[in-house]
């Protein structure tokens, strides 16, 4: 299939754009490289333009047919939301309708999406599966939770066929170590510890950590936060299963599944295991919470089983960090 790849230089994104071309699709990268990097994308086309602006989707929908799109251009900081609301809305949900418009205009008919937990807000029960309400606590969930919904009304009013992938937290560098997770600032928390053992390894003394945890008093067994994480490759799997099942005839307007991997892990298990992987101490400092954090988020991944046919390659979280480690080492 001829893929567009929004947000193909990111992170996420472009560990789909490897993925996909390995498998023996056409991509072209859509970015406007403000959180993405160009050398990430490897050998395909990249257009550089950006959601908000209508005529920069309409000159990449110009520049060929294509079959489906995955979305992967969000700005997705829980913290960030909170503090710059309109900033997520602008680009989350107007962005994301200006998509779904040039996709009518230029009749592609199937979209993968990348959504997230944050959708179901705080959670009522755990682990969450997809039946769980979705009320977002934090800006971030509220965009990507309007975002679906505006794609489900697409598909009953224009025959839009999408399927949103709620991510738990994406985690992990290729296993190639040809690409990795380069954010700045860095919000995520297993690049952080390890950038705090890259500190220490080059000599830094332990006690002077800038590494801090956000909240000790969530109710978890170790007053921490507690997250579910998958590891990117497997993200990239299962948009594949996805864009697979998107050829058929009988996809609802908005089909949704959990990706995780069904365990959570506290930010100080975390922590544990990244000094267990990397040898090395890694101390911390304890901070105040972080507004919009959910005290745990752990994901019922079963229907992406059942129905994607999805089984993740990595689901220890030593395994995870692992790939994490080599990429962040290596450089």
């Amino acid at each position: 299939m001829k893929v567009l790849v929004a947000g193909g230089a990111g992170y996420i994104g472009s560990h789909m754009v490897k993925a996909l071309g390995r498998s023996g699709h056409a991509v072209t990268v859509f970015d406007n490289l403000s959180t993405g990097h160009a050398d990430a994308v490897g050998g395909v086309a990249l257009l550089r333009g950006d959601l908000r602006r209508p005529a920069d989707l309409a000159a990449a929908f110009g520049s060929g047919k294509f079959d489906a799109v995955m979305h992967f251009a969000a700005c997705c900081y829980v913290g960030e939301s909170v503090q710059e609301p309109g900033k997520y809305y602008e680009n989350n949900v107007v962005g994301s309708l200006n998509l779904l418009e040039a996709m009518k205009a230029a009749g592609v008919g199937r979209l993968v999406f990348s959504s997230t937990c944050a959708t179901y807000g705080d959670p009522q029960r755990l682990p969450l599966d997809e039946r769980h309400p979705q009320q977002p606590v934090n800006p971030y969930g509220m965009t990507k939770f309007a975002a679906e919904r505006a794609m489900e009304d697409y598909g009953r009013a224009y025959g839009l066929r999408t399927v949103a992938l709620r991510y738990f937290n994406a985690a992990g560098c290729d296993p190639d170590g040809e690409l990795g997770e380069r954010h700045d600032p860095e919000p995520h928390l297993i690049p952080l510890v390890l950038r705090e053992a890259l500190r220490v390894r080059a000599g830094g003394a332990p006690e002077a950590t800038a590494l801090s945890v956000h909240g000790s008093d969530f109710d978890t067994p170790d007053g921490t936060c507690v997250r579910d994480y998958v590891h990117v490759s497997d993200l990239c799997d299962a948009h594949l299963l996805a864009l697979r099942g998107l050829q058929g005839t009988q996809a609802p307007p908005l089909d949704a599944f959990n990706l995780g991997n069904g365990r959570g892990f506290s930010v100080l298990e975390v922590i544990e295991a990244c000094s267990a992987v990397t040898g090395l101490e890694i101390r911390y400092k304890m901070g105040s919470r972080r507004a919009g954090d959910p005290p745990a988020l752990v994901a019922d991944a079963r229907r992406a089983r059942e129905v994607l046919g999805w089984s993740p390659r990595y689901s220890a979280l030593p395994d995870i960090v692992r790939t994490a480690w080599d990429w962040f080492s290596a450089r």
